[in-house]
């Protein structure tokens, strides 16, 4: 069955593999992109969500709007140790033996002049049902769409969140995820919201890597233009993975993607999720209430949220489908 999905995203070398699996899912059409900033500042996130639909998107491109460039509370707190100062693993810096860029700034899909909360609810307006929203980014753009018009973003089927930290520490903190951390305010008022979320928490993200051996396998030593940017922005998250131990790049994005494409790789359980916002070293904590209680009693569930994970079926799933894009 295909599907339309809204991604709004920050890339972010995890965001970009995660794009590049939308672009290449045949059960899916990606209607929109919106970016926000995160993992990097709001004008390298719609760079680079522009570059990404120019070089995968399938016949048009999606629209693309710019959105927030800062939480909805404090400063904005972004993630340039893990992607690099462009969010790509610095691949403009990259050059050919003759000296040329490798990457060099072309033109790019046209934004749209409306605001991302803009496109989101225009989109949600447009398709409804039909409508997947999938947020692997800080939840500002979908909050400030609740402000305007809360109706609007409830007509969609399912949010698929990308963020927190139910049974296992923290990435930034000991206590919080990075998407929930740079925004807290924004993900509470979303998880209050009574909308269809889904979230895919460090919990089971963790339990996904892509390592060198199992990324050159898939590609067989191709050097087409998507399977040379797969080699080339993925260089920056190896070095970072091995200088911290890893086992490799964490697929926190691409399995949020997949989870909108394929529910069933994941088991979801229905709880009731907030999230600390004035906590010394709390703050941008997900509380998820586990405890046993009978029907009706106490905090009813908001979300539903991932807690276990085909871990193999998802890596088959998306090296069968990005690498394969690239032959």
């Amino acid at each position: 069955m295909s599907r339309a999905l809204l991604i709004d995203t920050d890339p972010g070398i995890d965001d970009a593999l995660a794009l590049l699996l939308a672009f290449a899912s045949p059960d899916c059409e990606v209607a929109a992109l919106t970016t926000v900033a995160g993992n990097v500042p709001i004008e390298a996130a719609t760079a680079n969500a522009q570059r990404l639909a120019a070089l995968a998107a399938p016949g048009r491109p999606p629209r693309i709007a710019r959105g927030a460039a800062g939480p909805l509370v404090g400063r904005l707190i972004t993630a340039a140790d893990v992607h690099g100062e462009d969010g790509l693993g610095d691949i403009g810096r990259l050059r050919e033996p003759d000296g040329r860029l490798r990457y060099p700034v072309a033109d790019p899909p046209p934004l749209e002049m409306q605001d991302g909360a803009g496109l989101i609810l225009e989109t949600a307006a447009r398709l409804g049902p039909d409508l997947t929203v999938v947020a692997l980014g800080p939840l500002t753009n979908l909050a400030l769409a609740l402000r305007r018009d809360p109706a609007g973003l409830a007509r969609v089927a399912r949010v698929v969140v990308m963020g927190g930290a139910v049974g296992v520490p923290g990435n930034v903190t000991a206590a919080a995820e990075f998407n929930i951390h740079v925004d807290p305010e924004a993900a509470a008022e979303v998880l209050a919201a009574g909308l269809p979320v889904e979230l895919v928490p460090l919990d089971v993200t963790r339990r996904c890597c892509l390592t060198r051996a199992a990324l050159a396998r898939a590609l067989g030593g191709r050097r087409d233009p998507v399977a040379a940017f797969l080699t080339d922005v993925t260089a920056h998250g190896f070095a970072y993975a091995d200088a911290g131990g890893g086992a490799g790049i964490v697929m926190h994005d691409p399995l949020a993607v997949a989870v909108a494409l394929d529910p069933t790789l994941v088991r979801l359980d229905a709880l009731r999720v907030d999230v600390e916002t004035r906590g010394e070293h709390t703050r941008g904590l997900t509380l998820a209430d586990r405890r046993p209680r009978a029907p009706g009693r106490g905090p009813a569930p908001n979300c539903r949220v991932a807690l276990d994970v085909d871990a193999a079926r998802f890596e088959a799933l998306f090296l069968e489908r990005v690498c394969r894009a690239s032959a």
